[in-house]
């Protein structure tokens, strides 16, 4: 089974964490399911970029981001060439290397 290491971020994971799962599973359920509240305002229906990652290591290993995800990448803060939405990024075989960024933009609870 392929190993997200997810690194520390100061709130929602601080001592970072190793988690193990099964291949096709979202980066964001996969955090979700082993206590790693990362935000999903949109409940993971690629509408908004609150659960965007930057995929340290295995970026390769993932299925290609799909326009509706590219199109909200757009909008991510400190959008970088490794960012991907987590609730949209399918886990293959390979291991990952996640970072949360330390900050999200949430267009509902910002009052945008």
């Amino acid at each position: 089974m392929p190993k997200i290491t997810f690194k520390p971020h100061e709130e929602i994971c601080p001592e970072g964490k190793v988690i193990e799962v099964e291949p096709g599973i979202s980066i964001c359920d996969a955090a979700l399911r082993n206590d790693i509240e990362i935000e999903h305002a949109c409940e993971k229906s690629c509408a908004c970029t609150t659960c965007h990652v930057y995929v340290r290591e295995g970026l390769d290993s993932l299925p290609e981001a799909e326009e509706n995800e590219e199109d909200y990448l757009d909008k991510a803060w400190g959008l970088e060439p490794d960012s991907r939405l987590s609730c949209q990024a399918i886990v293959s075989t390979e291991d990952l290397v996640i970072e949360i960024p330390k900050y999200t933009i949430n267009m509902v609870s910002e009052n945008h």
